[in-house]
């Protein structure tokens, strides 16, 4: 695969995802957030397990690895899908964005790897944002953008994991566990902290489709793929399009307006980004 092909894979990848945050935005008004999450991922687990090389034992060190991985990213997804509820796609997208600026102050509480000052440039530039972001006229955080905030914490704390464990294990038994295990938490979570609703229709059935094929398994093989010719700095840099292609599909599918001032708090998260990477 050249790196042209790469680049744009990867590209196709983030428009799922920044597509993605409109389509639940818009399941949650026929499911509950935990309960669509855990079809979701257990339909997406079924799809990557013929992709997923099985056959060898799973070793208690790799069990170990998967579990920390989806309680990571089962978290998060929670959060988001809460958080979805109550706010926006555009500011849902924006402010998960600032997971990749997360990161590095994550690694140094988790593992004393110590920040760089562009690492804190980029967490000042974040939170400047994101304050603009949650337009302090209007209100400022609401209770959807503070669920979002808790996933954005995980998503950080999971790019530390994954660059942790994916030099020591098989990359995509890693994946299959941690949506297997997503699965399984949102499942647990559904029925202890919600009243599970699922009210199925054509509708709903494919928006549940374009979750877990399209946004799950298809875009989290595709990633794997393209990022295999490419710095980790490079798909960075291009995870940065996901919030655009958010708050675009946004936009056209449910008539959000971002006021300039909104628009000026995520280009400073997206510069946030691009600092947080761009050195590296």
């Amino acid at each position: 695969m050249s790196r042209r092909d790469a680049d744009l894979l990867l590209v196709a990848a983030t428009l799922i995802w920044g597509v993605t945050f409109v389509v639940i935005k818009d399941a949650l008004t026929a499911a509950t957030p935990l309960a669509f999450l855990a079809v979701r991922f257990a339909v997406a687990a079924v799809v990557l397990t013929p992709f997923t090389p099985l056959a060898a034992p799973f070793t208690r060190a790799e069990l170990v690895a998967g579990a920390v991985l989806a309680a990571v990213l089962g978290v998060g997804f929670a959060t988001q899908a809460v958080g979805l509820v109550d706010t926006t796609p555009s500011r849902s997208a924006f402010i998960v964005g600032v997971s990749s600026v997360l990161a590095p102050p994550i690694a140094f509480a988790a593992v004393r790897e110590r920040p760089s000052p562009w690492a804190l440039l980029a967490l000042l530039l974040a939170a400047v944002g994101m304050y603009l972001l949650t337009d302090p006229q209007g209100g400022g955080l609401n209770r959807g953008d503070v669920w979002t905030l808790v996933t954005a914490v995980c998503f950080g704390g999971q790019i530390v994991a994954v660059a942790a464990l994916s030099r020591r294990f098989h990359p995509a038994r890693l994946v299959w566990m941690q949506t297997l295990g997503t699965a399984a938490l949102a499942a647990v979570a559904a029925i202890t902290l919600e009243h599970p609703v699922l009210r199925w229709s054509p509708k709903l059935v494919a928006q549940l489709g374009w979750a877990s094929v399209c946004a799950t398994a298809l875009a989290l093989l595709w990633q794997m793929k393209a990022q295999r010719e490419m710095s980790s700095a490079r798909a960075a840099i291009i995870f940065c399009f996901e919030a655009v292609f958010a708050a675009t599909a946004s936009w056209l599918w449910l008539g959000e307006r971002l006021s300039p001032l909104q628009w000026f708090g995520g280009g400073l998260i997206l510069a946030g980004m691009v600092t947080a990477e761009v050195r590296r």
